[in-house]
């Protein structure tokens, strides 16, 4: 078992003498700091790259929000009719000779108590 240890030792010892091997780690090194643990790393750019596009698809929503609020503010600003509609239909403003029911779609429970039979008192 020694012999076998002291062949792989010196093995190695001789492994590492040569004048390339050493130049090989610090390569190999230096490769695994740029892809894996640097701030700037490769891992970190695929990142970035994947962000970009997610606040670009952002930037392409908020864009077409945007127009169809100015085109609606260009719509009120030229048209009186749209600005009474929007009154009538989100604040329930009404005119002096006019009654506003507003229905609800609400579902409301009528038997707080299913368990009793109404019917059967």
């Amino acid at each position: 078992m020694k012999k076998i240890i002291a062949k792989v030792k010196q093995v190695l010892l001789d492994v590492w003498h040569t004048w390339y091997v050493k130049y090989v780690i610090v390569c190999v090194v230096g490769v695994l700091i740029v892809v894996f643990f640097d701030e700037n790393s490769v891992l970190a750019h695929i990142s970035n790259k994947q962000r970009i596009s997610e606040l670009k698809s952002e930037i392409e929503y908020y864009e077409g929000i945007h127009q169809a609020n100015k085109d609606r503010i260009r719509e009120l600003e030229k048209n009186p009719k749209a600005i009474e509609k929007i009154a009538r239909e989100r604040y329930f403003m009404k005119t002096d000779d006019e009654d506003i029911f507003v229905l609800s779609d609400d579902e409301q429970n009528v038997n707080p108590n299913p368990t009793i039979n109404e019917t059967a008192q």
